[in-house]
């Protein structure tokens, strides 16, 4: 009597969790669906039949999307920068958390302690601030830099002042996350290699980086995702002025702002369809290795 008594309580929470994540998931679905959906209609079918099937999978509001609204240039430069700005936050975001996390020297804990500190700040705080260094007003060197890449304001309204932004933003939860990971990694493993003389290079890169793989596929998705949907940056790193340097969220807004004048709204939603399809289809493939990244720190 008193097991069905306590599963009752559990069968009724376990549905309750059950239920919420059905809501969550046509909360989030469901605005995806619309918007697929409208990247094949016309204008008239958006706005007076939002949920039916289009009459005809209209191929040409993509390719209007593509090549009028140059959404094939802003997804070009999105994807250089993206590349460019995870190589390297992964890159350095891991020799940084690997030494934090298995080596003990003065000032470690306080290091750990600033790294983890940017995840608590506001991007939106620095903006300004962010500006004005990339400028070079009060960072010099950033103006001759901008200078040898031929702007005339720094880095700014420069894709390299925009890699340096990113990997900055995503150092902290980088930094954090495979701290703990590098953590849990076996220490025997190391010591082994160091008695078969291996060097603090050696070890690194042959050793520790492949048992870390789950965990640095994890984040890596994550800084990726992060990074392909950040849109305050942009506006502020490369201003307007700057249209064939825009990455892929200032020209969906620059679209949105445009399809309210020309009527244009199924090139939009194929503009924005083309935009989400990447990282969905990314994460599609790579779900598994996410899931085992984040559960092999506790597994082990």
């Amino acid at each position: 009597m008193t097991t069905k008594t306590q599963r009752n309580p559990l069968r009724f929470l376990s549905g309750l969790s059950h239920a919420a994540l059905a809501i969550w998931a046509l909360v989030i679905i469901g605005p995806l669906i619309w918007v697929f959906l409208s990247s094949f209609k016309d204008t008239t079918e958006i706005f007076s039949s939002a949920w039916t099937l289009p009459a005809e999978l209209r191929w040409d509001n993509w390719a209007r999307a593509w090549s009028q609204a140059h959404i094939g240039q802003f997804m070009f430069n999105s994807t250089i920068v993206v590349a460019f700005s995870t190589f390297f936050t992964m890159l350095l975001g891991s020799m940084a958390a690997y030494v934090l996390a298995r080596y003990k020297f003065i000032g470690s804990r306080f290091l750990y302690f600033f790294f983890v500190t940017g995840l608590a700040f506001p991007i939106f705080l620095s903006l300004v601030p962010l500006f004005f260094v990339l400028s070079g007003k009060t960072f010099p060197p950033f103006e001759v830099l901008g200078d040898l890449l031929g702007s005339k304001s720094g880095l700014v309204g420069t894709h390299t002042g925009l890699i340096m932004t990113y990997v900055a933003y995503s150092l902290p939860f980088t930094i954090f996350f495979l701290v703990a990971f590098f953590r849990t990694l076996p220490h025997s493993v190391a010591e082994a290699a160091m008695i078969d003389g291996a060097g603090h290079y050696k070890l690194f890169f042959k050793v520790m980086l492949p048992m870390a793989k789950p965990g640095l596929i994890s984040v890596g998705i994550f800084n990726v995702i992060g990074q392909w949907a950040q849109y305050m940056i942009p506006l502020y790193v490369v201003p307007g002025g700057n249209e064939d340097k825009f990455m892929l969220t200032q020209g969906i807004a620059s679209i949105s702002v445009a399809a309210g004048f020309k009527s244009d709204w199924p090139a939009l939603f194929a503009a924005i369809t083309i935009a989400i399809l990447p990282m969905i289809i990314l994460y599609t493939l790579l779900q598994r290795q996410i899931q085992n990244g984040l559960t092999a720190g506790a597994v082990k």
